[in-house]
């Protein structure tokens, strides 16, 4: 397994985006060319970076707050299938494929695809996506 293999096994795999990067394996990647720091990715937060620093022989830093903050507790997106007006954006914006539904049709969420990475709120134009705790979570 190559360098950046090893670094992307270590991230969460959110595809979150929050490091800048275009999901996982490009901030890897970065990481790997020495182009980004180990301390850009908040859903992995504390440990991930304790890990990649063991991986790299290098100190480890304390989470950049420009990237955000360490979530306490698992969070997951919610569609309130009564304001859904189907336009499929959402569905779009899901690294994940975590969102089904059709054109005009509800969309819902599957809640163990879901990572939490918020990337579906700004493109509702109903705001019908809440974000809340995955315990907490309907289904």
């Amino acid at each position: 397994m190559d360098l950046v293999e090893q670094i992307d096994a270590l991230l969460p795999q959110t595809q979150c985006q929050r490091c800048t990067y275009n999901g996982c394996k490009p901030y890897a990647e970065a990481i790997a060319q020495g182009q980004a720091a180990i301390n850009q990715c908040p859903p992995g937060g504390s440990k991930t970076i304790a890990a990649l620093a063991r991986l790299l022989q290098c100190p480890p830093l304390p989470l950049d707050p420009t990237f955000g903050e360490e979530p306490q507790t698992r969070t997951v997106a919610v569609i309130d299938e009564s304001t859904c007006i189907g336009c499929t954006l959402c569905i779009q914006a899901c690294p994940l494929d975590a969102i089904i539904g059709a054109a005009k049709l509800m969309h819902t969420v599957l809640l163990e695809d879901c990572s939490g990475c918020e990337l579906c709120l700004p493109p509702c134009p109903v705001d019908c996506i809440s974000m809340v705790p995955a315990a907490e979570a309907p289904g």
